[in-house]
């Protein structure tokens, strides 16, 4: 049966948007790595926390920002941070921001090299606050929200340092992980042109032993997360023709940075059968600005769910995908927001013809911008310098290093367990370099 026009352009859409977080299966890996090192650089490091005045619980994702620089990082899924500020600036202040509760501003010079705490307070959002302009429409507030994106959003170039990462796990264990500091040139919201990456430092590590012979690897690199910029990329969720496929409602509020944000929940019509979208977005209705946005995809059919992902596998296992979460973080200076943060989070089930349990596998990729400069000429990279959209980082990297490695760049400080995983991994490199000597 012939598709019609719309139906094959809908198609398209949903396939353009998954191509980017497709998964390679491979056997045989290539077990050499190297090591480098960075000189030293003049910067001084702090670590900490981010918490829950009352509860003290870990505030994943807080935001930290050096105050009247383009310097920020992130905290992670325990809530610590890692962030590294030249010494030349050490008289400044550091914004601590997280969705739903008040922003605080920390002297660098109250700040430790160790154990910082910082906590933050609820932000209680009035009920009289609520009704006042309160839009009627969900729908139409998605809408206007998306039309404004030119007025709202950066309309300059600009070239942004981030830090990107990503985890695989076989169950709850970490088997691979690998990390880069890329280069964006960010191009305007107003541009249809689309961002450029350039690969600037990438290291890897991988314990080959937990992999089953079978190796997962993420096609695309940092352009998983960097798509996931839905104001700058819209056609790959809320495109002209997809919109409609979507209800929306009014879910609740909270504040941001003491703005009043509205929580708007979305999902696929029930009649739709292709594989679209459901989740959160937070708007700012004063200016009709997304800050936010959580969203999952709706795995209906696991065969067409394992078809839009893994892309090559062995003849005798079926591999098919549980769970696909998206999320992003946009940032305000001088009233104009920007890509800051973004995650992809993919989970897959891995069945072997012939054995009695299964394997679960699931793969995060994430990257946070950790400064920026106007791009005044607003010139992209040529094209072979350029990272391809097919990369696949874990093959472009080499080997973990001692920490001078990542120089003064900013990272998201590592969870226990990765780091536990990393000493591991590299003890047992060492007994293998040993046993060859």
């Amino acid at each position: 049966m012939k598709l019609s026009n719309p139906t094959i352009k809908k198609t398209q859409i949903i396939r353009n948007a998954l191509f980017i977080c497709a998964t390679f299966l491979f056997f045989g890996i290539n077990q050499s790595l190297a090591f480098q090192e960075q000189p030293g650089v003049d910067f001084d490091e702090y670590r900490g926390e981010v918490v829950d005045a009352e509860s003290n619980k870990a505030l994943v994702f807080a935001t930290l920002t050096v105050e009247g620089t383009n310097i920020s990082t992130i905290t992670n899924t325990e809530g610590n941070f890692l962030l590294k500020i030249p010494k030349n600036i050490n008289s400044s202040n550091v914004i601590v921001s997280f969705l739903g509760y008040k922003t605080t501003s920390v002297p660098i010079s109250s700040l430790e090299k160790e154990g910082n705490k910082i906590s933050l307070m609820v932000s209680v959002t009035q009920l009289s606050e609520i009704n006042i302009n309160a839009p009627k429409d969900a729908k139409a507030l998605v809408r206007a929200t998306m039309a404004k994106r030119d007025d709202n959003y950066f309309n300059d170039p600009s070239l942004m340092t981030a830090f990107y990462r990503e985890t695989i796990k076989k169950r709850r264990k970490n088997v691979s992980l690998a990390e880069a500091v890329v280069n964006i040139y960010k191009t305007p919201y107003t541009s249809t042109k689309d961002d450029a990456v350039e690969l600037y430092k990438a290291r890897k590590s991988t314990d080959y032993t937990k992999l089953d012979t079978v190796a997962l690897k993420l096609q695309g690199g940092p352009y998983n997360t960097l798509y996931v910029d839905i104001m700058k990329y819209p056609e790959y969720i809320f495109s002209s023709e997809a919109i409609d496929d979507y209800k929306f409602t009014f879910d609740r509020s909270t504040r941001i940075n003491d703005k009043l944000i509205y929580v708007i929940r979305f999902n696929q019509l029930e009649h739709i059968l292709e594989p679209l979208y459901q989740g959160e977005l937070y708007i700012d209705v004063e200016n009709n600005t997304l800050t936010n946005a959580t969203f999952t995809l709706n795995i209906i059919d696991r065969e067409k769910a394992a078809k839009l992902f893994v892309r090559r596998k062995p003849a005798r296992v079926d591999v098919w995908p549980t769970e696909v979460s998206y999320r992003v973080d946009y940032r305000e200076k001088n009233e104009k927001w920007y890509y800051g943060y973004s995650s992809v989070f993919m989970e897959f089930k891995v069945d072997w013809q012939g054995k009695l349990f299964n394997s679960t596998y699931s793969m995060n990729a994430e990257m946070a911008i950790t400064d920026w400069e106007l791009n005044a000429t607003g010139d992209l990279p040529r094209y072979r310098e350029r990272i391809k959209r097919s990369i696949i980082l874990s093959d472009e990297a080499t080997g973990f290093s001692d920490p001078s490695f990542w120089g003064e760049y900013n990272i998201i400080e590592p969870e226990q367990s990765i780091e536990s995983a990393i000493r591991k991994i590299q003890r047992q490199l060492r007994r293998t370099e040993r046993n060859s000597d």
